[in-house]
């Protein structure tokens, strides 16, 4: 009796944790500094990117690695981004110095990821400039390599004590024309206020400025309110929510030094 119900415990256990055991494992390894799975990356400029991130590592010990993915499988990208970075433990254990780099092309989505020890170096500003500026446009046009390449290097000039360039070009790119993602935001915040504004003056002002009709019930503004009557409780209430914000092969024995992330750094899309 007890070896069947510890059968039982076991299965059950077992299917609990399947979905969870199935979320993990589509985590690629860490086979280099560059993981090109979704090859999108040239030989050439691979062997080139893995150069120059061999050296930033060698003099030191920044460890930033490139990884592609097709899709990320539904998943927003941070929370995916910050889950790869624990999985490869990216940068030194007591420097939590690594970075991570992710494309995933058949969503149109980018993320750097910065390791908790690099987060006041390579700032989230830093990374927003480097997405925006170097990757968007190279992606759009289709120069995946180019794009990913101009961000290694403006990564590697920002860690190696020099932000000023990547600064001023970014000021020099604010008279951008307005983005229309920007613009759908704007506009949708504008629709909300209206509706929970208005909503909220429909329910004091006719009380006080209109004509009362009977209990609860008010005429103004050539319009009958009755304000009691959108809430039993008398009250308004929002559901909550808020916002959030969590990358070819080199082999010889390559890995992360067991550094951690807590979901510093920038995404994007194209």
């Amino acid at each position: 009796m007890r070896n069947a119900y510890l059968s039982f415990l076991g299965l059950l256990a077992g299917i609990l944790f399947l979905p969870f055991a199935a979320f993990a494992a589509d985590l690629p390894a860490l086979t280099g500094r560059v993981v090109d799975n979704a090859g999108i990356i040239d030989a050439g400029t691979r062997a080139a990117l893995t150069q120059k991130l061999a050296e930033l590592e060698t003099k030191g010990s920044d460890q930033i690695v490139v990884a592609t993915i097709p899709s990320l499988g539904g998943e927003e990208i941070e929370p995916y981004a910050n889950r790869l970075f624990r999985f490869w433990k990216l940068g030194q254990a007591k420097e939590n110095n690594g970075v991570l780099l992710l494309v995933a092309p058949n969503d149109r989505k980018m993320r750097i990821e910065v390791g908790y020890g690099l987060e006041g170096t390579l700032t989230d500003l830093h990374t927003k400039l480097i997405v925006e500026n170097d990757m968007v446009p190279a992606f759009r046009a289709g120069d995946f390599p180019g794009g990913i390449s101009k961000a290694v290097d403006d990564m590697i000039m920002v860690l190696n004590g020099n932000p000023e360039e990547l600064e001023a070009r970014g000021k020099r790119n604010e008279q951008a024309p307005f983005n229309s993602d920007d613009l759908f935001f704007a506009i949708f915040i504008g629709i909300w206020a209206i509706i929970f504004f208005g909503s909220i003056a429909a329910s004091v002002l006719p009380p006080i400025f209109g004509q009362k009709l009977g209990p609860g019930r008010y005429r103004w503004l050539g319009m009958t309110f009755e304000p009691h009557r959108r809430s039993s409780s008398g009250g308004w209430s929002s559901g909550g929510g808020g916002w959030s914000s969590g990358g070819g092969s080199s082999g010889g024995g390559f890995s992360g030094g067991g550094g951690s992330s807590g979901g510093g750094g920038s995404s994007g899309s194209w």
